[in-house]
């Protein structure tokens, strides 16, 4: 991406300097949705391998949503009243946007990386139109997200969201649809292109076949129908024989894992490093994702030990990559309640969820099979100024819910000064670097940021000497002043990176 240049040229080797204020809020922007002032505090002059362990070892133990009364329903359980039958889908499926939202908040890499996953093995809600098939979707997204990659293909094809959406389900052996071997290869394992034919995906195609056992009522998990697959001989990837699903899977990974292997790590790469994956400006990202992959393959597709390298490593903590990718949707909304530590429910998840497809990102429906974009199609111009104004809109429905949080935030982010001090630049200045990745650019933009600030004081208010008998957050417009620094921040370029 021209407007960011990868240059960076550290190594994989670990990084081993105790971790200052900017990095680790940086590990925990990328490996989470950000993290509250006193989790950065206590992350800093901590070792990062011990940290990254420590993380990626709470993601492999976070427990799954649990099943929803509903989660096995089929047609025959929703009233025979469509508009009553309409109200209870729309209801489970609040409830369980709201469950995965709330996972997305809590649950640390785990969900960060079930959120990366969903925009890799993609479906769409509005094409299954099942919530059952939702929840075993997202389950598997859960169960596999730092697992091993071979599970998981083998159980993403698997789910009946996937087998319609990719008319899996209308794979016949007589007729085979090649929709789902095409995107196996080209979206979900090796690329697009690389290391098959045409003819691979043909015989591939006919090795899916038949899982098309749907049942009698609609919303019926699919199930193997031994006469809907086709019995010839295949030849895939130079191997042929009688092969069926498992068999696919087995002979992509054993003929495929090198190409497997450097497109899953480019993909994560670009999603947690830099989204310039080229090196062509003098960096070595080529470099890195080689060693990833290498990682990836040694560890026989387990998923977990590649991002415990690329997070340990010099290369992730280099200050080049740090502030150099856009937020999406879901990271301005969830990073901003996570760095606020505001209060918020569940109706507040249900709102930034509904703000996010707003403004590009709607939960579980991605634009197509491949999927959000991300990075530069986030902030086109229709979409950045609906990033201003529901940053905006959420900032005053938590200054109206609790207006003091807005003083608790500064008194926590300007330490010594908010405790002791009534000059209003030395009081926002922490509270600006915090939500912005490495600071405003230049001082003209401080010195905006800090008539915000000010604006809701008389400036005879900060006369005081040397000894003043108030302090500025101490004040009664301290919480306004922080909020109206807040809004102002919301609209900066910085804001919008992490």
């Amino acid at each position: 991406m021209e407007y960011f240049i990868n240059c960076n040229t550290s190594t994989l080797a670990p990084y081993t300097t105790p971790l200052d204020r900017l990095r680790a809020a940086h590990l925990y922007r990328r490996l989470d949705f950000s993290a509250s002032v006193p989790t950065i505090n206590n992350a800093i002059n901590q070792n990062a391998g011990s940290l990254v362990d420590n993380l990626v070892n709470q993601a492999l133990a976070s427990p799954v949503i649990p099943a929803p009364a509903w989660a096995d329903w089929t047609n025959a359980n929703y009233p025979d009243d469509d508009d009553l039958a309409g109200q209870m889908r729309r209801a489970q499926f609040e409830e369980f946007s709201i469950a995965y939202g709330n996972a997305l908040l809590t649950n640390g890499l785990r969900d960060r990386m079930s959120f990366f996953w969903s925009n890799h093995f993609v479906t769409e809600i509005d094409v299954y139109n099942c919530n059952q098939f939702l929840y075993y979707y997202i389950n598997c997204l859960q169960r596999n997200a730092l697992g091993n990659f071979k599970t998981f293909v083998h159980e993403i094809g698997l789910t009946s969201a996937m087998l319609y959406y990719l008319d899996g389900v209308r794979n016949r052996g007589n007729n085979p649809n090649e929709n789902y071997g095409r995107e196996l290869f080209e979206l979900f394992t090796l690329g697009e292109g690389n290391a098959y034919t045409e003819q691979d995906i043909i015989e591939t195609s006919k090795a899916l076949s038949g899982y098309t056992e749907t049942g009698e009522e609609g919303c019926t998990q699919v199930t193997f129908n031994a006469e809907d697959f086709n019995t010839e001989n295949k030849t895939i990837f130079g191997q042929t024989g009688n092969w069926g699903y498992d068999d696919v899977i087995d002979i992509l990974f054993n003929e495929r894992g090198n190409e497997i292997a450097g497109f899953i790590c480019k993909k994560l790469y670009e999603y947690f490093v830099h989204p310039d994956s080229t090196g062509e400006e003098g960096g070595n990202a080529l470099d890195i994702i080689n060693g990833m992959a290498q990682t990836f393959v040694a560890n026989n597709f387990e998923i977990a030990p590649v991002l415990r390298q690329l997070f340990k490593s010099q290369h992730f903590f280099d200050e080049t990559t740090i502030g150099v990718i856009i937020k999406s949707p879901f990271d301005l909304y969830l990073n901003m309640v996570k760095e606020t530590g505001f209060g918020y429910d569940d109706t507040t998840v249900i709102n930034m969820i509904d703000s996010a497809g707003l403004i590009g990102q709607q939960l579980f429906d991605p634009y197509d099979v491949a999927g959000w974009q991300r990075d530069r199609q986030w902030i086109n111009t229709n979409f950045i100024i609906g990033r201003w104004l529901t940053s905006e809109m959420f900032l005053q429905r938590f200054y109206q819910d609790n207006a003091e949080q807005f003083r608790d935030l500064g008194l926590a982010l300007s330490g010594n000064a908010g405790q002791t001090s009534n000059n209003p630049d030395l009081v926002a200045k922490p509270i600006i670097d915090w939500f912005t990745p490495k600071g405003l650019l230049t001082d003209a933009d401080y010195d905006r940021a800090y008539i915000a600030f000010r604006s809701d004081v008389d400036v005879n208010y900060y006369e005081g000497g040397t000894q003043p008998s108030w302090t500025l957050l101490g004040w009664e417009t301290g919480p306004s002043q922080v909020y109206l620094l807040l809004r102002h921040m919301s609209r900066e370029p910085e804001f919008q990176l992490k």
